[in-house]
């Protein structure tokens, strides 16, 4: 996803686009981003998406829009969802249009892989398409929040970023939701002080809070402070910004018993439905 982001600061470049990934969010999301690439006013000239899986997805229609010269200024974006699904017929006639693409248009294809590998045989099926991977492993996340930031015209400071993670943690769905609240702010640049103020709008608490009380073993803190966010904060939430505070830990051995104590609050949350889990949890740590 960082490159793609850096590729639309670029503004697309490249006629055929071929991304990647096995998670089917950052292929909306992407779709998203390409959107937004075009001005609101011009949206409905120059961007069209189509999607394998619906009848009108053909790529019979998807390469006559891409053909068509816009009525109005400006390269016109298509994108295409599920081209896993493409038969050999399709990509025959997709493969004609890659090698002679129109000037006037971006043809922007959405792959989903299967547990997350992309071999390079596929990128063969798409001749020459730019292909992206979207996947973001963790230690890029810092990155890609200052890159997904960026494309809003908001820059971060490194301490923004950091305050972030550790609050919100490292889901990448979650982190987007805040990252379109920062433009509610009304800077260009944001400090950490900045984050803190709107993520504190909510309440009187943070997961930050949460985890340096548990950090002092401070258990009549952790249990307040947790109610406090129980009914504001998602669980999710919690425990992802709890589980990247302890991969900064120099305790390695206490951050492995850790992390092992939250794979399985993960499990037991999701297979029960509630918040319970999340209060043994915190007993568990607080022993650590």
């Amino acid at each position: 996803m960082i490159r793609f982001l850096k590729e639309i600061k670029k503004g697309l470049k490249s006629p055929v686009y071929l991304l990647h990934s096995n998670e089917p969010y950052l292929l909306k999301e992407a779709v998203f981003e390409a959107k937004r690439t075009i001005p609101q006013a011009e949206r409905d000239f120059l961007f069209y998406t189509f999607d394998r899986e619906m009848p009108e997805g053909t790529i019979e229609n998807v390469i006559d829009i891409l053909y068509t010269v816009p009525f109005i200024e400006g390269r016109r974006v298509v994108t295409v969802e599920n081209c896993n699904l493409l038969v050999e017929k399709e990509l025959t006639v997709l493969g004609h249009y890659i090698s002679k693409p129109s000037p006037s248009s971006v043809l922007i294809m959405l792959y989903q892989t299967e547990k997350g590998r992309f071999k390079k045989s596929h990128n063969g099926m798409f001749g020459s398409a730019q292909a992206i991977s979207l996947d973001i492993r963790e230690a890029d996340i810092p990155l890609w929040i200052k890159e997904k930031a960026s494309n809003i015209g908001i820059t971060l400071s490194k301490e923004a970023v950091d305050y972030l993670i550790a609050v919100i943690g490292t889901d990448i769905g979650l982190l987007t939701s805040e990252i379109e609240k920062f433009s509610e702010i009304g800077k260009k640049t944001l400090e950490r002080k900045d984050i803190e103020e709107l993520i504190r709008g909510i309440g009187d608490y943070d997961a930050f809070d949460l985890f340096k009380a548990i950090h002092n073993k401070d258990s009549q803190s952790v249990f307040k402070i947790f109610k406090a966010l129980s009914g504001i904060v998602e669980p999710q939430m919690l425990l992802g910004a709890i589980n990247y505070q302890f991969t900064q830990s120099k305790d390695t051995e206490m951050a492995k018993k850790a992390f092992e104590i939250l794979h399985e609050t993960d499990i037991a949350i999701k297979s029960s439905g509630t918040s319970y889990p999340l209060e043994y949890m915190l007993t568990r740590l607080l022993k650590l």
